[in-house]
């Protein structure tokens, strides 16, 4: 009666050999996604960093726009403060759109947008927000790459027995698919 598991055995090692089980395949891929994210982390504090240098720039302006720069600070604190990328993608969706409304309200401050202090900031910004869109991206490549992987037959088996559960998607907040308002 041995026999039958011998060869049930021997058949499950022919089948994930030539696949290489996939193990090492997903732990590679999962590091993929770590490192982007890792990229993605490095490019939230970059952000974080700028921050309080354009709100302080800021507050000599318009100091009666109070709620706007506690808004920008307090988004900027959730950030620092996330846990897990999930809480991370939250609090740099609340952040993004703080930042919005803060420079929303520098337009109504012409001597401000002419200060050399804050127009350099406001490119660094921007600077810094285009990297975290490629890194937000590159991110989002790992993971597909690293889910499709992992779904893929037979390595969904190993991915299962493994634990090598799906990734999640840096995913834009609903209100970025609003258009903004402009106003002349």
């Amino acid at each position: 009666m041995a026999r039958p598991s011998a060869t049930l055995l021997a058949l499950l090692i022919l089948a994930f050999a030539p696949s290489g089980c996939g193990y090492n395949t997903l732990v590679g891929e999962r590091e993929g996604v770590d490192a982007a994210w890792s990229e993605v982390e490095n490019q939230l504090q970059r952000r974080n960093d700028l921050i309080p240098n354009l709100v302080s720039t800021v507050k000599g302006y318009a100091a009666h726009e109070k709620e706007v720069l506690t808004e920008v600070t307090e988004a900027r604190s959730r950030v620092a403060g996330a846990g897990t990328p999930r809480e991370s993608m939250e609090a740099s969706n609340q952040l993004s759109g703080a930042l919005s409304r803060l420079l929303l309200v520098v337009e109504r401050y012409p001597d401000l947008k002419a200060n050399q202090n804050f127009t350099r900031l406001q490119d660094e910004l921007a600077g810094t927000e285009n990297r975290l869109a490629v890194a937000r991206k590159r991110y989002n490549d790992a993971v597909r790459l690293y889910n499709t992987t992992a779904k893929k037959f037979p390595t969904n088996l190993i991915a299962g027995m493994f634990g090598f559960d799906p990734a999640e998607y840096f995913e834009a907040p609903t209100s970025a698919k609003e258009v903004p308002a402009v106003e002349f």
